[in-house]
Formats: structure tokens, C-alpha cells, sequence
């Protein structure tokens, strides 16, 4: 029975997967490495050898052979594995045959209404299958766009596996997100075919996403095919949508020969969006091939195994997120390794008049969840609303945690540490292992992440990432450890993007990772600089400390963004996109936003604004504030305070002041953090010294 647990008897071993590819280094390469410095270390200088190897043990399969591995190294623009063909979907579908026979489903499903759902590998192969020919029917050819405006479901999954089973090129947005921020995003990208769902489940209300649909099938012009996922019990239509339950249901022998299209290396999988400071969103184009290789070198340190395979039989891997989170992408290449992917759709908190932070944990008790991941902010609403993990039901299964999206504080996580100690029925829950993971959306993988055979220590995470050249460089732009530092990677990953979705010349691209430090720095694998032809450090906008306060260890600590794009739980968005929302409201004349999220403290999320003379910053004006960023952007946006201010400071060209505000608002003396000869109104500095000090006071009162 797939619901059936492991018996004593029959348990996994589950030996950590990065020990068995350790194993695997020393039995078929002649490997072996004293610690996980050196293994690190060969992963990031030794870059032929390193990802052969992931090639290799992961068992990755084309139709033509590769003529390298590195065949330029050079960022951005590096090339990998030039002459090979691989298809994401094939290799999910690769696991169908084992993990059926094993009785393992491929997705479980549940929601805010209870409405649980099994879905058979074989099912998930004849649905995408479908799909794919329908899609195909409608005109669709490799590297066309289909968008999508969908929730957390197994149909989100299906139309993915579908689209890129063509080699067209998938693009989501959450159905929490205003028209105005979808339109923003798939506007730039031109999709061809729109699935899109009419009605979602939040905290408790039934929400009907129908005027949205409508409103973008009529904002998208390039659209020729809506296809639409009834959820809500609207009896509206939408004029020309397709009907999604009909293109999934044919199976007939078409339908059982289909095969996914064979593509080359760098063939576009999905474009993701990923916020700046100015500007649009960031539409950012993501490889096959890259995604595929960074996703089985990330499962090395996330530890999660085939449902269906000894080591880790019925694993059951749930991250909990949003289809506009990459985290989302994270829970479905769970598919590439033939584990069960177990989601919910549906608010974590619970209904908004009645909070309710036991719900993940219960829905985790229920499915026999193993692995249970999620943003650093549900950790921290568990531990502030003091869930009892004794009275959430049976979670003897679960055997690794894991946290991203914002800095996890020590106080949290050892409250969970401490929450599994008291019901722990195995070893492993007595010092449950957390995997703390940072990375981003820019090139959908982690920098820093977790090691279940290294140290723990609460609020720090475990390592760098293997084949991640990663390093906190100094104001010198010279590595440093024990010291907080800019996070840079000095070397390609296959993952990092192709491009930017009409970005000529890759203006945006460069401007947004490579213009930091000049072409060349640090860029040797082996230390020191190369030529300026192999291109720029990747400059990630993190705060970042390797090592404890000495400089020792494996240790790695995130303190937070070095720039000012907003991160609200994982989630980041432009400020551009929030001062446009706000801006366009006639009492608002000007505004400027920041996120001090820092380690060891809440995130806080102050908006300034200027107002028109004779208008008030009273209740109604902070609620229509607050409207028009919930409409246009996303609830997730809404600031925690918004106060009026005499000015917003501004550069001498302008531009808002916003990371000297923040740091200063971070601790940090004005003297430190601007310039005052360069900007345009230094006298309007003393408001936000004295906001900062009356912060401070607060604080540490």
C-alpha cells in the first residue's frame, strides 16, 4: 500500500546521499577527501571533474555525446556539456516503471477543504501526455511560451511536465498576485498559450480569480490559447477557454507512445522573475540541462531519496510554497529523483480570523511526510504562537527540516530542535537535522546549504554547496573569513541563466551580477585573477560570513541583503513595483520603501511617503495604501508601518537613497552609509538619524 509506512523491520538505511556519492567518488574515480573542505574545494577548482562525476552518478542519458564538460569558462555565458540532448521531463519519467511496481504515487496532494488527492506515477505520465498533445494540437513548437496562473496543485506539475516536454518554455505566477504584477511579468515574455485557474482557497475564504483571467487574456495579445482550471463554484465563463479536465483525459495509444522532445544542453526549461531596484521584474531564462545537474548536485546535500529505492523507501518530501516562489521549483525536481512530492495548497497560518499554525504540521502527520520544508518566517509564526508538536498528530516519520527564503534565528530553530526532542520515537528526531539553504531565484539552486554529517549549530548554516566557488569578499574585493562580507561565487554554475528574456546585449543581465568587481578578478579556480575575456565574479547582494567569529569551520551565516530589493519570506520585488502601486495614488507624492531584514531580528518593512499638501496620513489613506499594493502586487507586500516624511533623500541624478536609509536604519552612522556632497537634499537626512535612534532605543529597551 502506498500509505503504509516502513515497518522497524524493513526501515531505511538511509545512508546520507552525499556519503553514498563519496562512495561512489572513491570506488569508480579513486577519490578520497580527509573532510568536506577538500571535497569542496575539488568540487570548485576541479570544474571538468566535478560535474562529470554529477553526470555520471546520477546516471544521465543523451542521444549524442558531449564533446566537454566546461566547453567555456567564461561568465556570464559559460557553456557545459556542449553536443549533449536531455529533456527534464524524461528524466522524471525515467522513475515511472520502478516506483509504480513499488507501489510509491508520484504526487499527494491536500488543501484548506481536506480535498486529498493520490496521483500514480503511470497517471502523471498519460496526463502529461495528453497535455502535451493538446498543446502541440494548438499549434505549440519548441521554445514558445506557455504561461501559467496557477496555485500549489498536481495540475501545475502536469501542464510544467507538459510544456517542457515539447521544449516550450514554462513561466507561473501565483494566483495571489494583482493583474497589474502578472501582466508586468508575462507581458515581457509574449506566451502563446495561458493556463490559468478561475477561483483559489486563502486562509480560510473562497477567492474568485475569474475578472483576473479575464483581464489578462485581455492584457496579453500574443495569447492565441487559454486553457482554464475550474476550481471555484462560479458559474461564470470565460469567453474561449478550453477546458482543462478535457485535454488531460485522452488515453489511447498516442497518448502511451509519447516521448519528450530531446533537446540540447541549453535549450530554455521556464523563465523565473526575480525583482531589482528598478525597472520590470527580471525575466530569467533557466537551462534544461543547467537545472537538471544543479538540481541532482543540491539533492547531495538535501538528502532527499527515491521513494521506491532501499535507502530511503516512502519518502514523502514536502517544501511548502507559492507557484511564484522558486522553492515551488525546488519541490517538484523532488519528481528527478523518483520521491514522492507530497503539497499543500492553502495558507500555512490557518483562516485569518482564527490563526492556526498547527495546520503544516498536521497535514505532514497525515501523509507520513519524511522531509518538511518551508520559509524561515513559518518557523519563526510556529515558535511565536507556541505550537505544541505533541498534540499535532503522528510525526515519527519526519527526519530532516528544512528552511530558507530569510535568515532562520538560533532561537527558532532550537525551539523546533527542542519541540522533536520532546516527542522523538527515533534517533534521528532527537537532534532533528535541519537544512538551511540559501540561494535564489536568479539561478534557481543554493550557495549555502546543509550537510547531514557536519555540526549543526542553531542559526548558522552547515557549508557551502558543492560546485558553488563561493566566498565573502571585503571591501578590497579580497576573500575574508570570520568576516561579513559581499557574497560572491568566482566561478560558472550550470544553473546560473542563460539570459534575460529580451535583454539585448545582455544589458541587464551584467548590470544586475557582473559589474560589481572587474572582469577578471578572482576568477582562477585555483586563486587570483584570469584574463578580462573570462568575464566578472557573480555578485549576489547577500551578506555573507564563512566560518564562525574565528574564521573556523564549515559554518556559513547569512546577515541579510547587501542591496535593497525587498524579500518578504523568499519572495522579493522591486521597489519600482511597489512605488508605482503607491505613487499612482493622488494624496502620494513621493515614497521610498526598505526591508531591514537582518539576522536575530523580525523582518520589519517601513514605507515612507511624502505627501500632497492638505492631505492626511489618516486610517482610510493607510488602508487605501495598503489596497493598492495588496491588489497590484501581493498581500505578501504590505509594509508593517507607513509613515509620513518631509522628503525622501535623493542622489544628486535622483535616485532614492534607499540602501543608505537602510543601513542606517540597520545600526549603521550616516557618516558611513552617504555621501551627503552627493546628494540632491541633505537636509532631509535628520528625519530618518532621528527615526533610526528612536528605533534603536526601542530595540534595545
Amino acid at each position: 500500500m502506498s500509505d503504509a509506512a516502513p515497518t522497524p523491520a524493513t526501515a531505511p538505511a538511509c545512508i546520507p546521499q552525499i556519503r553514498l556519492y563519496q562512495n561512489w567518488l572513491r570506488d569508480q574515480r579513486g577519490l578520497s577527501f580527509a573532510s568536506y573542505r577538500e571535497l569542496w574545494r575539488w568540487s570548485t577548482t576541479e570544474l571538468d571533474a566535478f560535474w562529470q562525476s554529477i553526470w555520471d552518478y546520477a546516471d544521465l542519458r543523451s542521444p549524442t555525446p558531449h564533446t566537454a564538460v566546461l566547453g567555456r569558462n567564461v561568465m556570464p555565458g559559460a557553456q557545459w556539456f556542449p553536443g549533449a540532448q536531455v529533456n527534464y521531463a524524461q528524466q522524471v519519467f525515467r522513475h515511472v516503471d520502478a516506483a509504480h511496481a513499488a507501489g510509491q504515487p508520484a504526487v499527494i496532494s491536500d488543501d484548506e477543504k481536506g480535498r486529498v488527492r493520490e496521483l500514480s506515477w503511470p497517471e502523471l505520465r498519460r496526463q502529461v501526455a495528453s497535455l502535451a498533445l493538446h498543446l502541440q494540437a494548438q499549434g505549440v513548437q519548441p521554445g514558445d511560451r506557455v504561461a501559467a496562473y496557477l496555485p500549489n496543485l498536481p495540475e501545475t506539475m502536469v501542464a510544467f511536465l507538459a510544456t517542457v516536454s515539447l521544449g516550450a518554455i514554462w513561466s507561473v505566477c501565483a494566483p495571489d498576485m494583482g493583474t497589474h504584477a502578472v501582466l508586468d511579468r508575462f507581458r515581457q515574455i509574449e506566451p502563446k498559450v495561458l493556463i490559468a485557474v478561475d477561483g483559489i482557497t486563502w486562509a480560510g475564504r473562497d477567492i474568485d480569480r475569474s475578472a483576473v483571467v479575464r483581464e489578462l487574456r485581455a492584457g496579453l495579445p500574443s495569447v492565441q490559447h487559454l486553457l482554464l482550471l475550474r476550481r471555484s463554484d462560479t458559474i461564470e465563463t470565460i469567453a474561449d477557454g478550453a477546458d482543462w479536465t478535457s485535454a488531460t483525459a485522452r488515453n489511447d495509444a498516442q497518448t502511451a507512445a509519447f516521448e519528450p522532445r530531446w533537446l540540447p544542453m541549453d535549450h530554455p526549461l521556464w523563465i523565473v522573475y526575480s525583482s531589482g531596484t528598478t525597472g520590470l521584474p527580471k525575466p530569467i531564462v533557466h537551462s534544461h540541462g543547467g537545472i537538471l545537474l544543479v538540481a541532482i548536485a543540491t539533492n547531495l546535500h538535501m538528502d532527499v531519496g527515491s521513494s521506491y529505492g532501499a535507502n530511503n523507501f516512502g519518502e514523502r518530501f514536502h517544501w511548502y510554497s507559492s507557484t511564484g516562489w522558486v522553492m515551488w521549483n525546488c519541490q517538484v525536481a523532488g519528481l528527478l529523483s523518483g520521491a514522492t512530492c507530497v503539497i499543500y495548497d492553502g495558507s500555512p497560518g490557518g483562516p485569518r480570523d482564527a490563526p492556526d499554525w498547527g495546520v503544516l504540521w498536521r497535514f505532514a502527520a497525515r501523509h507520513g511526510v519524511t522531509f518538511l520544508g518551508s520559509g524561515a518566517a513559518f518557523f519563526a509564526g510556529c515558535a511565536k504562537a507556541g505550537v505544541d508538536l505533541a498534540q499535532c498528530g503522528d510525526l515519527s516519520r519526519v527526519r530532516a527540516l528544512g528552511s530558507t527564503g530569510s535568515p532562520l534565528s538560533a532561537e527558532v530553530q532550537q525551539w523546533g530542535t527542542e519541540q522533536f526532542r520532546a516527542i522523538a520515537k527515533t534517533e534521528a528526531q532527537r537532534d532533528i537535522w535541519w537544512f538551511n539553504i540559501s540561494g535564489g531565484t536568479d539561478f534557481a539552486g543554493g550557495f549555502i546549504a546543509g550537510h547531514r554529517e557536519l555540526p549543526q549549530r542553531p542559526g548558522v548554516m552547515q557549508c557551502r554547496m558543492l560546485g558553488s566557488a563561493v566566498e565573502a569578499w571585503n571591501d578590497a574585493g579580497e576573500p575574508v573569513l570570520g568576516q561579513v562580507g559581499e557574497l560572491v561565487c568566482t566561478q560558472p554554475i550550470p544553473s546560473m541563466p542563460l539570459c534575460f528574456w529580451n535583454d539585448p546585449g545582455n544589458a541587464r543581465y551584467l548590470a544586475s551580477y557582473f559589474e560589481m568587481y572587474p572582469p577578471g578578478h578572482g576568477r582562477n579556480p585555483r586563486g587570483g585573477d584570469l584574463d578580462s575575456s573570462a568575464g566578472s565574479v557573480w555578485r549576489h547582494g547577500d551578506w555573507l560570513r564563512v566560518g564562525d567569529e574565528q574564521g573556523q569551520g564549515e559554518w556559513c551565516v547569512i546577515f541579510g541583503r547587501s542591496d535593497a530589493t525587498i524579500n518578504r519570506h523568499g519572495l522579493r520585488m522591486g521597489t519600482s513595483e511597489i512605488y508605482s502601486a503607491v505613487e499612482a495614488l493622488p494624496e502620494v507624492l513621493d515614497s521610498l520603501v526598505v526591508d531591514l531584514e537582518y539576522l536575530g531580528r523580525d523582518s520589519y518593512m517601513p514605507l515612507f511617503v511624502v505627501l500632497r499638501p492638505g492631505s492626511a496620513l489618516d486610517d482610510g489613506l493607510r488602508q487605501r495604501i495598503n489596497d493598492a499594493i495588496r491588489q497590484q502586487l501581493s498581500p505578501r507586500f504590505v509594509p508593517d508601518d507607513i509613515l509620513q516624511v518631509p522628503e525622501i533623500p535623493r542622489t544628486l541624478s535622483g535616485k532614492k537613497q534607499e540602501l543608505p536609509i537602510k543601513k542606517l536604519l540597520l545600526g549603521q552612522p550616516i557618516d558611513k552609509v552617504v555621501n551627503q556632497e552627493a546628494m540632491a537634499n541633505p537636509g532631509s537626512l535628520p528625519w530618518y538619524v532621528a527615526f533610526a535612534q528612536q528605533r534603536a532605543q526601542a530595540h534595545t529597551g
